[in-house]
């Protein structure tokens, strides 16, 4: 009896083992943490608009009868390349390139641009005139022989070093404003419009060493803009230059080195001079040579 009595309650004993085990087995188990909630997703800005770019002047057109005169000031020719600096709705560079020419038009508004490149389809001369948006004083010159330009007065002196490194020769016209202490060389009032034009002066200032067939002298050249004025030195005799003209590479000057005078004209290139000489004692009207080289 006392074996069946064990054998009875030993099933008994194990199960009681395990149910007391259970609530160790659970506080050892790892606990799991609820999952965060999450921030709701940002809602996707529309894209901004391109910036408008800011302007230094006011579209304000130019009147036909001025562009075309602003274009016979400066001779404007199949030769020519011209940049039209603010160029608004293209007129002055689509009338340039009417005459003939090959012309880009610069403007910093996308809007000008674009009604500048419609006119331009409808003019019949989209071969040879194109349109460029960009900032002008990022904009190379150099290739122009000519440039107009109808902006303000603190635009054009802000240029205007850029415009006097240019080749010389090349012709500038502006429409209304000027360029500070360089006098035009031409001004005219067409319909109550002031066109000014000037010709970039070559710079000429210095001592030069001058070679006419067996004379040798020297001279000395000041210069403002295309003003200039100077002396000649033969040998312990100065004497003043007249009749002094400089109009971009072309130079002209009268000096009294015997008992006539010779009158000087020549033509600029870096820092050489070449040209004839006319008069003189003989009254030699065919030229002499002459050289000059600056020192």
């Amino acid at each position: 009896m006392r074996i069946d009595s064990l054998a009875w309650r030993l099933p008994t004993f194990a199960f009681a083992a395990a149910l007391l085990a259970m609530p160790a087995l659970a506080q050892d188990a790892p606990t799991q943490e609820a999952p965060a909630p999450q921030a709701p997703a940002a809602k996707e800005e529309a894209p901004k608009p391109p910036a408008r770019p800011q302007l230094d002047v006011i579209f304000v057109p130019t009147p036909q009868a001025a562009v075309n005169r602003m274009l016979e000031l400066a001779r404007v020719g199949p030769n020519d390349f011209v940049i039209d600096l603010g160029s608004g709705d293209g007129r002055i560079a689509i009338t340039a390139g009417k005459r003939g020419a090959r012309a880009m038009g610069v403007d910093l508004d996308p809007q000008r641009i674009a009604d500048a490149r419609k006119n331009l389809a409808a003019s019949g001369v989209s071969d040879r005139v194109s349109f460029v948006q960009q900032n002008l004083f990022e904009t190379d010159l150099s290739k122009a022989t000519v440039l107009t330009m109808y902006l303000l007065p603190h635009l054009n002196l802000k240029l205007r070093p850029q415009i006097l490194d240019l080749k010389p020769g090349t012709r500038v016209v502006s429409h209304d404003f000027t360029m500070g202490e360089w006098q035009p060389d031409v001004f005219e009032d067409v319909n109550g419009r002031d066109l000014m034009f000037w010709i970039v002066p070559a710079k000429v200032g210095g001592n030069w060493k001058v070679e006419a067939g067996r004379q040798r002298f020297d001279i000395s050249l000041k210069q403002e803009f295309q003003e200039i004025k100077g002396t000649a030195q033969i040998g312990n005799r100065r004497v003043p230059l007249t009749r002094t003209r400089l109009e971009g590479d072309r130079i002209e000057f009268t000096a009294l080195l015997g008992r006539r005078p010779l009158h000087f004209q020549g033509r600029v290139e870096g820092d050489r001079m070449t040209g004839r000489i006319l008069g003189g004692e003989r009254g030699d009207r065919r030229g002499r040579r002459w050289n000059a080289e600056r020192q």
